[in-house]
């Protein structure tokens, strides 16, 4: 089993930043990629990031490319979303995720763990 516990979401600003984090405990596999996703209201959970274990490739949905950034500490078992330039659409609640795989994956059905979730609120 793997527990995945977010925090650090809250009320922003436009135009203002928040990181999210997210520590994994348990019987963490360090070769699976993470992402996260979010949900916002009256909206299915959709993809934000992703990153392999080594942290050495990434992919975000184009809704937040160039505002988002992903990492990764393996060795404190942690997975991070640094968000800039927020806007009012990205009110949603972010969970992380461990996928199933080695590779990048895009799609929900290919994670098995999820965190609680952490809320974002962005005002304008």
């Amino acid at each position: 089993q793997v527990q995945l516990v977010e925090s650090g979401g809250g009320l922003a600003q436009a135009g203002g930043s928040l990181r999210l984090s997210c520590e994994a405990s348990g019987r963490t596999f360090r070769i699976d990629s993470m992402g996260w996703f979010r949900q916002g209201p009256g909206k299915e959970r959709e993809f934000v990031a992703a990153i392999t274990w080594s942290g050495g490739i990434t992919y975000y949905a184009s809704s937040v490319k160039g505002r988002f950034t992903i990492s990764r500490d393996n060795a404190k078992n942690t997975l991070y979303l640094q968000m800039s330039s927020l806007k009012p659409e990205d009110t949603a609640l972010y969970y992380c995720a461990k996928s199933r795989l080695v590779s990048i994956r895009t799609s929900p059905s290919e994670y098995d763990y999820w965190g609680q979730g952490t809320q974002v609120t962005v005002s304008s």
